[in-house]
């Protein structure tokens, strides 16, 4: 079965995906099902935090399968800038002033787009196994209300079986986002599975050109052993710690100009171990972020991690400016 481009048309025919979008919340449901049955064991001892994020995850779960087909649809995507109109040819200048001069780019230099250097870089969020956009509402709103305008949520298909072929998909897309909003580089977010295609985007397929910043969530960087009876899934088995993805991944990988932050948490039930989360590459420029008390589905709703993942972007933004700084200087 062959990977649905994102957004580039329409998801299937409804009565092709209407048995998969049926049963995914079933599906993501008992995804999530063991790490809840062993909460269900845990120790009377168990640390407080462990229980409230335990309870957390099941709020953040009913609430999600809730809100899961919101996010079936594709997104409508940001509309392309208007440039502001050129002078009529005709129109000579007002009297007494001379006619303003056309600056013209420097040989070689790259031409500046219409919202480069005047706005953040569009954000491309990206969902894990069997979920959707839905998930990142949260997330989209605080970034919105803290001045970014691009920010666009991606859905790959349900019957995606291959990361690899998910990633070049990823990769179209975000080329055509760069070439509607007018910006050459973008930050993605991914979280869980999400995380591992744009990491796979960025350092196997030349993505480090594209995007300036990848945050992950609850990314099994190093394989996860959760769900061994889910592995008949193809892409299951691509997160497991002996896939020849992992492997791929790590691989050297030199010169690579994306800077990554990794978001993991002791108290994720489904990163087996929890510090699988963590990057740990000697070629990738790597910032691990530990966030106590956040399960696995709480990581793309919480607070405390959206402030982290804003001031993860303000950093590589004002690193940016100062770079530009010092090579114009």
């Amino acid at each position: 079965m062959q990977a649905l481009p994102f957004l580039s048309a329409p998801l299937l025919s409804a009565h092709r995906l209407s048995a998969p979008l049926l049963f995914a919340p079933l599906l993501l449901a008992r995804l999530f099902a063991a790490p809840f049955q062993r909460a269900r064991r845990l120790p009377a001892h168990a640390s407080p935090l462990l229980l409230r994020s335990t309870a957390v995850e099941l709020a953040v779960l009913a609430g999600h399968l809730l809100l899961y087909p919101t996010g079936i649809s594709r997104e409508r995507p940001v509309p392309p800038p208007v440039p502001p109109p050129a002078p009529h040819p005709a129109a000579g200048a007002p009297e007494g002033h001379p006619a303003p001069e056309t600056v013209q780019p420097a040989p070689g230099a790259p031409s500046m787009l219409p919202t480069e250097g005047r706005a953040h870089p569009p954000v491309l969020l990206l969902h894990g196994f069997i979920d959707n956009r839905s998930v990142f509402l949260l997330l989209r709103r605080s970034l919105h209300r803290h001045g970014w305008r691009h920010v666009e949520a991606l859905n790959y298909s349900p019957l995606t079986c291959d990361l690899r072929k998910a990633a070049e998909l990823l990769s179209r897309h975000v080329e055509e986002v760069c070439a509607r909003t007018g910006h050459r580089r973008v930050d993605l977010v991914g979280h869980s599975l999400g995380g591992l295609i744009a990491r796979y985007y960025v350092q196997r397929l030349g993505g480090d050109t594209r995007v300036r910043t990848l945050i992950t969530l609850g990314t099994p960087h190093s394989g996860t052993a959760i769900a061994p009876l889910m592995s008949a899934h193809p892409i299951v088995r691509q997160m497991r710690p002996d896939s020849e993805v992992i492997t791929e991944l790590s691989l050297p990988a030199p010169h690579c100009r994306t800077h990554f932050v990794a978001f993991w948490s002791e108290e994720d039930r489904v990163m087996v171990p929890a510090t699988t989360a963590r990057i740990s590459h000697p070629d990738l420029p790597a910032d691990n972020v530990h966030v106590a008390g956040v399960g696995h589905l709480a990581l793309p709703v919480s607070g405390t991690v959206a402030a982290g993942i804003r001031e993860a972007l303000t950093s590589a933004q004002t690193a940016e400016g100062a770079a530009d700084v010092i090579s114009v200087a």
